[in-house]
């Protein structure tokens, strides 16, 4: 098979070679020059290089053709999944529909399927009147209709604010606003092959990724199954007409026990889902949505760990460009069993958190914890401890070098506590 792959995931995140035989496959990669270096070496395939400064869609469709005899487009990036599409219409690849498309990248699209069949959500509104209120008073949300990692999202004190705020913004038509709906917030991530949920688990949020986008820490962690929460995802998903492909649905809990649905990604999701998930079910998300979208038989899963897994973020976006930080770990925490791994910016190299862009990569941020128990309530709490306790604390490049950290503040990267601990001593 030819396939054409937009290559926009850090290839870390997806390991293509586990899910494509590159010896078997005619590969080629689209990618600009940070893409091109993240290749393995010595794989076989060959590479559209782009520059990142101009359009990616336009850039591939000038430069290839139906000629080309390329079969498949793969495209995971939320990004990406929109100018994939007029990709394959130039190449003349089949794949899902815009119509589809939409109605997992536009929110709006999305819950007017789902006022159809009757899957809860929050009262939205695209294009509110242009005087007059809104159909409800109270805390109110204005997002962007195509935004991701909630950029740009904001939450407003009532209804009357927020239609303000919105009726200013320069591109007012592309955001929508929406009632803020109370409740705990979780995310279900698995597969979705011929329309059937695969594979899923739902997790539980510790903060919400609209607060690490304004600088809290976000995690979350894994629970049990609850045929409930299932049948809930797996209504939502008809609804939505998706076919194929990684799934990732967040969605409340109110304190009467309603399920409310908040929004839907058809692929994955980020921070630390890919391991979490793998760990506890075997099951490596990107090889199996790959299998999938390709119509290759699905990898053999991996053995499950037997335990319940999350993760916790440290957000690094928010912090002054070159900015050092030093990180405070109480020791009770750096001993805790459910500690798997620790992730550290190497700053004795002079790396520094990425600032602008939000991130939920592990290299990105000031510091990222990977936990597991066999208990879902000992790691939830372990790691909503860790987000109350742990501290990062932002000091500029001219005030900072490693010489000058205390020993037990020494940074390190992708090591357990019990390393670090050994290393601080």
């Amino acid at each position: 098979m030819k396939i054409l792959v937009m290559n926009q995931v850090p290839y870390r995140k997806i390991q293509y070679h586990l899910g494509i035989d590159h010896e078997q496959h005619d590969v080629t990669y689209v990618c600009g020059p940070i893409g091109d270096a993240q290749l393995p070496a010595g794989l076989r395939c060959e590479r559209l290089l782009i520059d990142p400064a101009l359009d990616l869609t336009e850039q591939v469709i000038a430069r290839t053709s139906r000629a080309d005899g390329f079969e498949r487009v793969l495209a995971l990036s939320e990004s990406g999944i929109l100018g994939a599409w007029r990709i394959r219409e130039h190449l003349g690849v089949p794949g899902p529909s815009l119509e589809q498309l939409e109605k997992v990248r536009d929110k709006v699209a999305m819950k007017q399927a789902l006022v159809d069949a009757g899957v809860r959500h929050p009262r939205f509104v695209a294009a509110p009147p242009a005087c007059g209120p809104l159909p409800w008073t109270g805390k109110t949300v204005v997002k962007p209709r195509r935004g991701a990692s909630s950029e740009g999202v904001s939450i407003h004190p009532t209804a009357r604010e927020a239609l303000a705020f919105h009726r200013a913004l320069p591109d007012p038509g592309e955001y929508q606003l929406e009632e803020y709906v109370e409740g705990e917030l979780f995310h279900a991530d698995g597969l979705v092959s011929d329309g059937t949920v695969l594979d899923l688990v739902v997790s539980r949020y510790i903060g919400k990724p609209v607060d690490f986008a304004h600088g809290a820490p976000v995690g979350s962690s894994q629970l049990p199954a609850d045929e409930r929460q299932h049948a809930f995802v797996a209504r939502a998903v008809a609804a939505l007409g998706i076919e194929e492909g990684c799934l990732h649905l967040e969605f409340f809990e109110t304190a009467e026990g309603e399920l409310v649905f908040l929004e839907v990604a058809n692929r994955l999701g980020g921070g630390g889902i890919v391991d979490s998930h793998l760990r506890h079910t075997g099951i490596h998300l990107p090889s199996h949505e790959i299998a999938i979208r390709l119509g290759f038989e699905r990898p053999a899963p991996a053995e499950p760990s037997g335990r319940h897994h999350g993760f916790l973020i440290f957000p690094g976006h928010q912090l002054a460009p070159g900015a050092r930080t030093v990180v405070s770990i109480p020791d009770h925490l750096r001993e805790h069993p459910c500690v798997d791994r620790l992730h550290l910016l190497e700053q004795s190299e002079g790396a520094a958190p990425v600032p602008g862009a939000i991130s939920y990569q592990e290299w990105e941020v000031p510091v990222f914890i990977e936990a597991s128990h066999p208990d879902p309530a000992v790691v939830a709490g372990f790691l909503t401890e860790c987000a109350r306790a742990i501290t990062v604390t932002e000091l500029p490049a001219s005030e900072l070098t490693t010489a000058e950290l205390p020993a037990a503040e020494l940074p390190a990267t992708e090591m357990p506590f019990a390393v670090l601990e050994g290393a601080a001593a």
